[in-house]
């Protein structure tokens, strides 16, 4: 029996699927480029608050005097990490995979990709209210940030360091999203490689991840308790993170 004539139109599920297969790949992309790039690039600025408030000042006012700032936030982060936010809560919630009913280590990476995607969006909705729209509303100038952070790290309710730990979950969930996309990624160049080369992938992001880690938890536990695990340039500046001191009223 021959085949019906063709009508010269895509039908929609089939244009459907090569975008959505487009769209994940776009994601994918942005979340290492230029996302994943900021990540790194922010938690290496905060790392020199760990030779005191004058390296930090002077990383953050490096930032603050690059030509076409604005342009370069709006387009080069903002626009993209709202592409990527946005399309990855899509996909957390349109998710079926069983991780009950077949327990391989894709489907607990898959899993472990959205969970963390979430909680990354949730801690940086926090960060930006807590430091850049106080900013961009003129309340809180860039010399405050370093003073601000130590004074609400060190804070405790009812004796725990909530806030600490928050930014310590927040920094683990962005670096686990950030190195399992990153592992996601390679595995679509090295799939028919050897099973030996794919673990060299596996082990170099996992490397990564954890260093990264390292330099964004090691910030963080300053910014609370003082203590640096390890400095860099040196270790010059103060050794102390001190919180604002309260104002003085007439």
């Amino acid at each position: 029996m021959s085949e019906p004539p063709s009508t010269g139109v895509a039908s929609p599920l089939a244009s459907a699927q090569p975008r959505a297969s487009r769209l994940r790949r776009l994601h994918a992309l942005t979340g290492v480029v230029p996302v994943g790039v900021f990540l790194v690039g922010h938690l290496w600025t905060n790392a020199r608050a760990l030779s005191g408030q004058a390296s930090f000042d002077t990383a953050v006012s490096q930032i603050t005097r690059l030509p076409y700032l604005p342009l370069i936030e709006t387009f080069g982060i903002f626009v993209p990490l709202a592409f990527h936010a946005l399309y990855g809560v899509k996909l957390a919630l349109g998710g079926e995979r069983n991780v009950l009913r077949y327990p391989d280590g894709r489907n607990w990476m898959w899993l472990a990709q959205r969970a963390t995607g979430l909680v990354t969006l949730a801690f940086l909705a926090w960060h930006l209210l807590e430091l850049r729209v106080p900013k961009a509303l003129g309340t809180l100038g860039a010399d405050a940030f370093y003073p601000t952070l130590c004074a609400r790290l060190s804070s405790t309710t009812h004796g725990l360091p909530l806030v600490a730990l928050a930014y310590l979950v927040g920094i683990g969930a962005s670096v686990l999203h950030l190195a399992n996309g990153l592992w996601a990624l390679s595995t679509s160049y090295v799939s028919t490689a050897s099973p030996r080369a794919q673990r060299v992938v596996a082990g170099a992001v996992a490397v990564f991840g954890l260093a990264l880690f390292l330099v964004g938890a090691n910030t963080a536990l300053y910014f609370a308790t003082g203590v640096r695990l390890l400095a860099i340039d040196g270790g010059a500046g103060s050794s102390t993170c001190e919180a604002p001191a309260p104002p003085r009223h007439p």
